[in-house]
């Protein structure tokens, strides 16, 4: 624990009183090492001299603990706001208003112009009276920049993807308004049935968009109902053999008996969409599907289901294997917004299950979601 003692400078004087008479918020009357908080810790004394300085603080503002004690506060920790202003003059946690009680977080610069988010607290025996401590709390910005960046990102994708559709749309409904007598029957149906094309697309990217928002605020419905997973497996496997995929390319094997499953229908309906046109468009040969019993991936329960998607395609490499459920990847081939994979995890997970992505016995990839049979309680 980095904290200062008796042999700090200016620990004898008022500012560093015995442990009676310190403030109740004291860490160390708490128990709690400071070098364990995640984020950055500086406190100074009533005099201004830092009497703290934890681990954190000395990653984020590359000072050393041992050189930052003692010191007053703005030279051991001399901000500067974006404007260039020095941060400490400006604020006077000392002699300014009796009635602030701290500063909220903000962006402020550390020497070097590097960006560190900073809020701090001013602590008082009584309202109103002298600052018996300052308490500052610093951040690193990386974490903030690269939510900013996957924001961007996310921005610029659903951009890029509703751009493309709604340009046909238009471009086609323009055409018919404006030449609707020029064209044959057959011409009218080939750009409705595009136009209708494209507005699907569309209709699919919005929902995936709020599907993220749930998943990323933790809003993510989930209405359990008993589900027969073999059988939606079939009614998905008829659909892409009605759409021209040869039967024979399709391989599914039920294990019985299988537990009742308690889940959204609607959702494990789009978790197996995903993971079926992953095999079929990325993958080769048969694609085979095996639902089986296992065990639960929730305490207190003894068994759940497992669902295994696998095909005989070249696989996913491994340095990409820790990359497949985040958003946007795509793999080596283009196609799709790269949203399917992450959406998979997030209803998995919903509800309460593991998904896992590996190599299949034909070399290919091999998804694998097992859920836990989650029956109501009355059923119990």
């Amino acid at each position: 624990m980095t904290v200062a003692t008796s042999s700090a400078p200016g620990a004898q004087d008022a500012g560093n009183p015995p442990a009676a008479a310190r403030p109740p918020g004291d860490l160390a009357c708490l128990g709690i090492d400071p070098d364990q908080l995640p984020d950055g810790l500086v406190v100074a004394d009533e005099q201004g001299r830092v009497i703290c300085f934890n681990a954190a603080a000395e990653r984020i503002t590359a000072v050393r603990a041992r050189e930052a004690l003692g010191q007053p506060l703005e030279k051991a920790l001399p901000l500067e706001d974006l404007e260039g202003r020095r941060w400490w003059q400006l604020t006077d946690p000392y002699g300014g208003l009796a009635i602030r009680v701290g500063q909220p977080e903000r962006n402020l610069l550390l020497p070097g112009g590097r960006e560190v988010l900073v809020s701090a607290r001013y602590v008082r025996t009584r309202p109103t009276g002298p600052v018996r401590r300052l308490v500052v709390t610093l951040r690193d910005t990386e974490a903030r920049r690269r939510t900013e960046r996957s924001h961007a990102e996310l921005i610029a994708t659903v951009a890029h993807e509703l751009r493309s559709p709604l340009t046909s749309v238009k471009g086609f409904t323009a055409t018919l308004l404006a030449k609707w007598e020029r064209f044959t029957d057959d011409q009218k149906r080939l750009m409705l049935e595009t136009v209708d094309a494209d507005a699907d697309r569309v209709t699919r990217l919005i929902a995936e968009l709020l599907d993220i928002s749930r998943i990323d605020s933790g809003r993510l419905e989930v209405r359990r109902q008993p589900v027969d997973i073999g059988a939606a497996v079939g009614r998905h496997i008829q659909a892409y053999v009605a759409a021209g995929q040869p039967a024979d390319r399709f391989l599914l094997r039920v294990q019985q008996p299988l537990p009742d499953l308690w889940a959204d229908p609607d959702k494990i309906d789009q978790v197996l969409s995903n993971l079926l046109e992953n095999a079929v468009r990325h993958g080769e040969g048969t694609v085979t599907i095996d639902v089986t019993a296992t065990a639960s991936p929730r305490e207190g329960e003894d068994t759940g289901t497992s669902v295994t998607v696998s095909d005989e395609g070249p696989g996913i490499p491994e340095e990409s294997m820790n990359r497949v459920f985040t958003r946007f990847w795509r793999g080596s081939k283009r196609g799709g917004t790269g949203l399917g994979l992450y959406i998979v995890k997030g209803i998995v997970e919903a509800h309460g299950g593991t998904i896992t992505v590996g190599r299949a016995p034909g070399a290919g990839a091999e998804f694998r979601f097992t859920l836990p049979v989650a029956a109501p309680a009355y059923l119990a």
